[in-house]
């Protein structure tokens, strides 16, 4: 996408064309890792504001079918770990609140509410995975040899919580669970990202209403949707600037950080056609 961005600019300037905003690409580092050290203090910078940026263009998903998907909205990133406190001893006996216990506990609460989610998204067809709220526990810490009961378990859990989810009523969820595990059981986040409210895609959006009709004009199919992982435009969004996620990949699978990940040639070129006329459209209202 960036490299599709730069040569658009580059045809923009080789066939003369002025636009009446001015194009800024930004290149930030630690997206893939939250982002906080990048657009994160980029925006909060007197530089960033005196761009005075009105409307942001960002990366989005591939689409294995002929319709593009646009991204307007994404689920708030919250990465915990639960400490699970127990009894400490030798593996030979049978004692009475241990870590382990506890960790057993939290993590059924865990994987119930998991196999929730996953029922709602299988159940139905007008669903993406972003629509929905995700838990994984990822890590599991503790324990210092074979045959010594630990004094605390440490689960790390990814969160990724829907747009329609009440987050003060997500954390009393994981809290209450907490409490009925045992005395000390608790949460720590390592990152707890807040609300970020949608980009609106009707008429009180004057970018949206440009950028659809420049879909419109090139025949475009294209379909809103909350991105299921965390992007640099919630930074944006936050100070209440729209931003549109848009990769020009559709007819192509999400292989997102596998193995043989690929861009059809004619795909990628059909790319740089589309946001010529897109981001003109746009840099000109």
């Amino acid at each position: 996408v960036g490299i599709q961005y730069l040569e658009t600019i580059r045809r923009f300037i080789a066939d003369g064309k002025r636009c009446k905003r001015t194009l800024h690409v930004s290149f930030v580092p630690d997206e893939e890792i939250g982002g906080r050290d990048g657009m994160g203090r980029l925006v909060k910078s007197d530089e960033f504001k005196k761009l005075n940026v009105g409307c942001a263009f960002d990366e989005s998903r591939a689409s294995p079918t002929e319709v593009f998907n646009l991204a307007h909205a994404e689920r708030t990133l919250w990465h915990m770990k639960i400490h699970c406190p127990g009894t400490p001893g030798h593996g030979s006996l049978l004692h009475d609140n241990t870590a382990a216990e506890r960790v057993h506990y939290i993590i059924n609460k865990f994987m119930a509410f998991r196999k929730e989610e996953k029922t709602k998204l299988e159940s139905n067809k007008d669903l993406i995975i972003g629509d929905v709220t995700t838990v994984n526990v990822t890590m599991m810490s503790g324990g210092v040899q074979m045959n010594v009961l630990p004094p605390e378990f440490v689960l790390a859990v990814d969160c990724r919580i829907a747009v329609d989810r009440d987050l003060e009523e997500f954390l009393a969820m994981i809290q209450g669970w907490c409490k009925e595990a045992g005395d000390g059981t608790r949460v720590e986040f390592m990152v707890k990202d807040d609300y970020t409210p949608p980009t609106a895609l009707n008429e009180t959006n004057k970018w949206w209403i440009t950028l659809k009709k420049a879909f419109d004009d090139l025949g475009l199919k294209v379909k809103a949707q909350s991105t299921p992982g965390a992007t640099d435009s919630r930074y944006l969004r936050r100070l209440g600037i729209p931003a549109f996620g848009f990769s020009p990949m559709n007819n192509t699978p999400v292989l997102l950080h596998a193995n043989d990940e690929f861009l059809n040639e004619k795909t990628f070129l059909r790319g740089i056609e589309i946001y010529y006329d897109i981001i003109q459209a746009v840099a000109n209202l």
